[in-house]
């Protein structure tokens, strides 16, 4: 079997997207699943630094800060299925 995320458990779990042109988003680049997370609330991050991983297709991508700031919220857990846009983590 194949889930299909347009119906059943996974479509309830809709998460909120990043909106485009916040630099306080930080957004799913693709659909995948979070593999390693390297931040918590709070934490205090310099651009550059791993935020957290993605596995797709075999392969894991690891988004960076694009900026310093503080992380207010990470929306997402190791192991959680995700959609390109999907929020992911806030900066505050």
């Amino acid at each position: 079997k194949v889930p299909d995320r347009a119906h059943g458990a996974s479509a309830a779990k809709a998460r909120r997207k990043a909106e485009p042109g916040n630099e306080a988003h930080v957004g799913a680049p693709m659909p995948g699943v979070v593999s390693a997370l390297a931040v918590a609330a709070g934490q205090a991050v310099k651009a550059g630094d791993v935020l957290l991983s993605i596995e797709a297709m075999k392969m894991e991508t690891a988004l960076h800060a694009e900026r310093d700031g503080v992380v207010a919220e990470v929306l997402v857990k190791t192991g959680d299925q995700i959609d390109a846009k999907d929020l992911l983590i806030a900066f505050g």
